[in-house]
This record gives C-alpha cells, sequence and structure tokens, in this order.
C-alpha cells in the first residue's frame, strides 16, 4: 500500500485530489495538510510515509520552502508537486529545493496515478509544459537568486539564528539552542527579512548565502 500526504490550503482542491486518488485501491491518504508548517508537525509525529502531494502558494510557510526541509529532514519521502502555477519560477526553486516531480492540478486521476508510481520508481513525472519550460530553463539559465542592493549588516545574533534557520528548525528549537524566546526568535527573524529584503525563510537563507553572509 502508498502512503500519501496531501497539501494544500484549498479545501476545494483538496478534496478533488482525494477523489482522484480514491479510484485506487493501491493508495492509502494518510493525512493532509493545510500549510507546509502543519505538514512539518505531522510528520514530526509519524514519517512512516512514501510520497506528499505538495501545493505551492500556501499561507505561512509556502510549498517550496516545506519540500526544501522535508527533504533535510525525510530524504525518503517523495515529493510530487501538484499546483496551478506554472512559471518558470516557482519551477526553478521547487526543484532546487528538491521537489521530485511537477504536476498540474488539471491532471486526470490515471495520470496522476500513473504519475505518483513513476516518481516512486526514481523517476521525475512532469507535466508536457512543465518538461519543455525546464529544458528552457536548463538551456537558458536564470538568475532567481537577486544578489543584495543594500550593503546589509545583520547583528551577530541575527546571524546566529539564519544560520539556524537554514538547518531547517522550528522557531521553538532555535530558541530553545540559542536560549531565546520563541516570540524574540521570530521578532529577530522578522528584522532578517526587513534587511534582506525577502518574505520567507527559503528566500532568506539563499540570499544570505549568495551574499556570504552565513
Amino acid at each position: 500500500m502508498i502512503k500519501v500526504a496531501l497539501v494544500d490550503d484549498n479545501s476545494f482542491l483538496l478534496k478533488t485530489t482525494q477523489e482522484k486518488l480514491s479510484f485506487f485501491d493501491d493508495l492509502t491518504i494518510k493525512f493532509v495538510a493545510y500549510d507546509g508548517q502543519e505538514i512539518l508537525d505531522k510528520l514530526e509525529e509519524n514519517h512512516n510515509l512514501d510520497i506528499i502531494l505538495m501545493d505551492i502558494e500556501m499561507p505561512g510557510m509556502n510549498g517550496i520552502e516545506a519540500t526544501l526541509q522535508v527533504k533535510s529532514k525525510y530524504p525518503h519521502i517523495k515529493i510530487l508537486v501538484l499546483t496551478v502555477f506554472d512559471d518558470d519560477e516557482n519551477i526553478f526553486n521547487v526543484i532546487k529545493a528538491g521537489a521530485d516531480g511537477y504536476l498540474l492540478k488539471e491532471i486526470t486521476p490515471n495520470d496522476l496515478y500513473q504519475g505518483i508510481h513513476e516518481t516512486l520508481n526514481g523517476g521525475a513525472a512532469m507535466h508536457p509544459s512543465i518538461a519543455f519550460k525546464t529544458l528552457k530553463l536548463l538551456r537558458n539559465p536564470q538568475n532567481f537568486d537577486e544578489k543584495c542592493d543594500l550593503d546589509v549588516k545583520l547583528s551577530p545574533r541575527e546571524i546566529e539564528v539564519l544560520e539556524q534557520l537554514s538547518k531547517g528548525l522550528s522557531y521553538n528549537v532555535i530558541a530553545q539552542n540559542l536560549f531565546l524566546s520563541p516570540s524574540t526568535v521570530r521578532k529577530h527573524i522578522e528584522n532578517i527579512y526587513t534587511k534582506l529584503q525577502v518574505h520567507n525563510k527559503l528566500e532568506a537563507v539563499e540570499k544570505a548565502r549568495n551574499n556570504n553572509l552565513i
């Protein structure tokens, strides 16, 4: 039995995906999550899972950042992106984060089923338009990792927090490691985002590494 988790903030699309998977007896949906942080929390309780069908655009932690963290902590779990977004930047970033395949939500039940099996067998299931764009990106690489325009100066404590973030640790764990309160960690992270002109942890870590801040 193939153990599947679904991550999507849209309950209607989530139900549609569940219905598509219900046709196949060798698939079982272990749990669903509505954003990246929720899937990480659930995996901490039980990571006996084969594959995650991951949306990209979600409030809180998006699918790109969640993919990066899941792959860092649970490399045995395959991640198949299932989204309505097929723009170049999302494709580039989620594949770079470790996604094993990229399909669009308009997919038929049979094609989704085949994509799951292809991914679990070591392949890279991709919608034809995504495969074409991926080849185009390989032939003509674009740099989506912008350099900082400003001479950014992070405090020693902010750099410590950022280094902890780069390991995929939660706010609570970072707080314990650095002997801070979670609210203080959150404030430091807000300051880091402002200084680096980013909107999430993945962007912050990438930009900091590109600019030799960590």
